[in-house]
């Protein structure tokens, strides 16, 4: 069972100054629960995977990628795999970005290096005024998009629901999942489209991206994380990660 950490008690960003660096240990299948700040958020991870959920769109982060927050939006945080959740806190007031949603950013080795500058407690007061000028000018939207699981509130569409979330790769049709749950296919389609606003079809592809994000963050070839997500083919669960999430697996992986 995922565990449900509260981010505030580790760090209370409201008391802090312009930019704070803070970091967070976080075991595979650990949780920050739901909350929100009063400063922008940039969140990554030097190594493992961190998952970022914002109501119902879901990103994962490996560390050539991190998720700028705006301040105020509810946000939970965990890691997909071991992970030690690296978070830049920014003053509103005294940073010269005002993204307003949250937006997915590169990162490479020179802001990897200024996180790690910024973290140290020595610098002297210009020192880290300066180097705190360089963040804006090195994030840079990637032109991804964040997977989407809406949740459903039918039981019935709970069931099916539920068993695709514990086996992204189940292979039964839409129809037997409706026999499986006492309804018809038709009413199973309703239902589906009603609760969460997608087909079947479409919610059960963004349950099988989710699942492979980590898996390919890892390191495993496409074609065994294909076939571990419920496609027959690489070329059919490339086809669906480049429509779904808006760019190929490599890109997604290299911050392209």
């Amino acid at each position: 069972m995922a565990t449900i950490r509260d981010e505030a008690r580790l760090c209370r960003v409201e008391d802090l100054g312009a930019i704070i660096v803070g970091h967070f240990p976080l075991a595979s299948g650990d949780w920050i629960a739901a909350h929100s700040h009063s400063h922008h958020q940039l969140a990554w991870t030097r190594r493992g995977v961190l998952s970022v959920r914002v109501a119902e769109a879901y990103w994962v982060l490996p560390p050539t990628r991190a998720l700028w927050l705006p301040a105020g939006v509810v946000h939970a945080t965990g890691a997909t795999r071991d992970a030690v959740l690296c978070s830049l806190y920014l003053a509103p007031e005294r940073c010269a970005l005002d993204w307003r949603e949250p937006t997915a950013v590169g990162v490479d080795g020179m802001l990897v290096e200024l996180i790690g500058y910024l973290a140290r407690t020595d610098l002297a007061d210009d020192a880290r005024m300066r180097a705190e000028t360089m963040v804006p000018d090195l994030l840079h939207p990637l032109p991804t998009r964040p997977i989407n699981v809406p949740q459903p509130t039918d039981e019935r569409v709970r069931m099916v629901s539920r068993a695709l979330l514990a086996d992204p790769a189940d292979p039964r049709s839409l129809e037997a999942h409706a026999r499986a749950v006492g309804v018809s296919r038709r009413t199973l389609t309703r239902l589906f489209v009603r609760d969460t606003g997608m087909s079947f079809d479409h919610w059960r592809t963004q349950v099988r991206l989710r699942a492979a994000l980590p898996l390919l963050a890892e390191g495993q070839p496409v074609s065994r994380v294909a076939h571990s997500v419920g496609y027959s083919t690489a070329s059919a669960f490339l086809v669906a990660f480049r429509r779904t999430v808006g760019t190929t697996p490599r890109r997604y992986l290299l911050n392209r």
